[in-house]
């Protein structure tokens, strides 16, 4: 159905072909009953692929990124597709519009995305109503947390808060984003003193939930292990990596646009990074595995270099709704083929 569906998607704006595929999923919060048979047919349960991480069940190991359902409108309908968890936000303590349109690029030839969108949503309130209301969570179901763009560097920790405060009692976990390039100035608070700060304010209001960190993919080794030694100190339960990369790994017409790029131009330095996380941590930091994610090898390979979870985005856009499956079929066959009972004994086997 998605290689019928794909090229008229492919012929819009790419933001609207994004709504577009929002409203499509969203129909499934008026019939849970279908998005619960349509998962079945995906198996999303498997025994060798359910993991235990940092107090959460998840089916399987393989999620959605933050970024695609910002305000929790299609969390039913994700879920129909197999996803072991789903990451919805990032979301603000007000509503905002994000950065002008055009903000999303398809760079088609590389399968990769440049976006500005510049968290572009509806608001924590909006968000908690809906999460509320979610009649339907078959797996966790994380909410990715921001600073409103007008809010100054100095009081950022008090947005977070809020966001903490309102919304980590519906999660089943909280992810602190830190490292869109699309918010000006706001990977500043990726820096050891600031990144402290912050932490220790918001793992004061998640209470009884997990918190996650998520890190960008252009912080250099020291960095790396800056933020890993912070989160850890702090009492945060993960890492995540990747976001999207300011560089520009590819040359294509429009490589100049500003914004951060996905997809599989930024598979290797997201793998390089979740191997760096790992052995920092010495394999006792969950770290969740997203960047350039396309079939199931690639999934294996950032499970192998330290990842106990995954995520998609881009891979989702340019595979569609059978990605999930042909993920979780890779990963079992692999997983036999070695005599391996749990995805868990995979992780960080080629980290070094």
């Amino acid at each position: 159905m998605y290689r019928l569906l794909r090229p008229l998607l492919f012929s819009l704006d790419a933001e609207v072909a994004h709504n577009v595929a929002m409203w499509g999923l969203s129909w499934a919060e008026l019939a849970p009953g279908v998005a619960s048979l349509l998962r079945r047919r995906a198996r999303p349960e498997r025994s060798t692929l359910k993991v235990r991480v940092a107090g959460l069940d998840f089916p399987n190991p393989v999620g959605l990124a933050a970024g695609l359902d910002k305000n929790a409108e299609a969390v039913a309908g994700l879920f129909s597709l197999g996803f072991g968890s789903v990451e919805v936000g990032t979301v603000t303590p007000r509503a905002q519009p994000g950065n002008p349109k055009p903000r999303i690029f398809r760079l088609k030839e590389y399968e990769a995305l440049i976006n500005r969108l510049g968290f572009n949503n509806e608001g924590m309130g909006a968000m908690a109503s809906r999460l509320r209301e979610l009649e339907w969570r078959p797996a966790p179901v994380g909410v990715n947390i921001g600073k409103n763009k007008d809010t100054p560097l100095e009081i950022a920790v008090d947005d977070y808060v809020k966001c903490a405060e309102a919304l980590s009692p519906l999660a089943d976990y909280v992810a602190v984003n830190l490292s869109s390039p699309n918010t000006p100035g706001l990977r500043q608070l990726q820096e050891p003193e600031a990144l402290a700060s912050l932490l220790r304010a918001v793992r004061a209001k998640v209470v009884g939930r997990p918190l996650f960190l998520k890190i960008a993919p252009d912080l250099g080794d020291e960095a790396i292990d800056a933020a890993v030694d912070v989160a850890r100190d702090c009492g945060t339960d993960g890492i995540i990596c990747t976001n999207t990369t300011i560089t520009r790994p590819v040359e294509h017409l429009q490589a100049g646009e500003v914004g951060g790029l996905s997809g599989r131009p930024l598979f290797a330095r997201s793998t390089e990074v979740v191997r760096r996380a790992f052995r920092r941590s010495e394999g006792k930091l969950p770290i969740i595995g997203v960047g350039g994610i396309f079939d199931g090898e690639d999934a294996w390979k950032k499970i192998c270099a330290g990842a106990s979870l995954v995520q998609v985005y881009s891979g989702f856009i340019y595979r569609g709704p059978p990605l999930v499956t042909e993920i979780l079929d890779t990963l079992e066959t692999k997983l036999s083929e070695l005599g391996f009972d749990s995805i868990s004994k995979a992780v960080g086997r080629d980290a070094g």
